[in-house]
């Protein structure tokens, strides 16, 4: 038995809680993958899974065995990353990063392509969702985040500030006026963000403040579908510039307020320790932070 195979089933089988997901995502047969666990129960001669017709669930040896799994498998990676590197320092293997929908598609799936340009035996596998997602259980290398403070538990290297502009379409702003002041957002459709500001926004200028509570008619958890409805004339909307600016500039969309600034907060590439970083991880964190140095997209 291939053994790091069986405990990169077991610990996608414990991750995912589920046989079908894991063979899906492992691109083998369901009878394999549950051949692979029923091959590590025999090697460790205990039960690590629970299994019902509705659920997976761990057993507390199947806890205490997923655990030394997740830490074995990433030292294997380590190892193969650390010594797979050519005579002329080419970088090989695969990195797992993750980072919000709207940051994807604006800006780091162009950025990983020129990356990947410059380091061809690499492979990028990037998990684009707006949750908290636990970096060990899910073997990620970096996660790209914007906060107005990274997570205490991660190491984090800055990248860049994140703006944010109001922004609507000049259909919306013809049909219902353009906003002179912050309270004047009070009567207008709002477009906002779920998990950040969704009844309240904040504008500041010069050493005024101004915290305007908004008619939310449409929210959604993720910028760019915020966007699409902004482009299609639903009200105003906040947005982060990196999404925003491109269509500003090409007239699809007005700064509302423009005078009036928002919270500004901070994209930082969030990691779990220094000790075992890769150099592919490292080039990558470089390469990241010139991209993304001085914000490009706001200038």
């Amino acid at each position: 038995m291939d053994r790091l195979t069986a405990m990169r089933v077991f610990v996608e089988v414990a991750t995912s809680g589920s046989f079908s997901a894991t063979a899906d995502r492992l691109d083998m047969s369901r009878a394999m993958v549950t051949r692979y666990v029923g091959e590590m129960e025999q090697w460790l001669q205990a039960r690590l899974l629970q299994r019902t017709t509705r659920s997976v669930t761990l057993t507390d040896a199947g806890e205490a065995c997923l655990r030394r799994c997740q830490q074995m498998l990433a030292l294997a990676q380590d190892i193969e990353e650390e010594t797979t590197a050519t005579g002329e320092g080419e970088l090989r293997g695969q990195l797992r990063l993750t980072c919000s929908v709207s940051f994807a598609y604006a800006q780091l799936g162009a950025a990983i392509t020129d990356f990947l340009a410059l380091h061809p035996l690499l492979k990028i596998d990037l998990d684009a969702s707006e949750g908290a997602l636990n970096l060990v259980e899910r073997r990620i290398d970096l996660a790209i985040r914007i906060s107005s403070g990274p997570d205490p538990m991660l190491i984090a290297r800055p990248l860049a500030r994140c703006d944010s502009v109001l922004v609507a379409s000049p259909a919306y702003l013809a049909r219902h006026g353009v906003p002179a002041l912050p309270v004047d957002l009070e009567r207008h459709r709002c477009l906002s963000y779920a998990n950040f500001g969704k009844s309240v926004w904040e504008l500041a200028r010069g050493g005024e403040t101004e915290r305007v509570a908004v008619s939310s008619h449409f929210s959604a958890n993720e910028a760019t579908t915020l966007l699409r409805a902004a482009l299609a004339g639903g009200g105003i909307a906040l947005q982060p510039t990196y999404l925003a600016n491109p269509h500003i500039a090409s007239g699809e969309l007005a700064a509302v307020l423009p005078d009036w600034g928002l919270p500004v907060m901070a994209i930082n590439a969030l990691y779990t320790s220094r000790r075992h970083q890769s150099p592919a991880v490292r080039a990558l964190l470089d390469f990241l932070v010139e991209r993304f140095k001085g914000a490009p997209w706001s200038l």
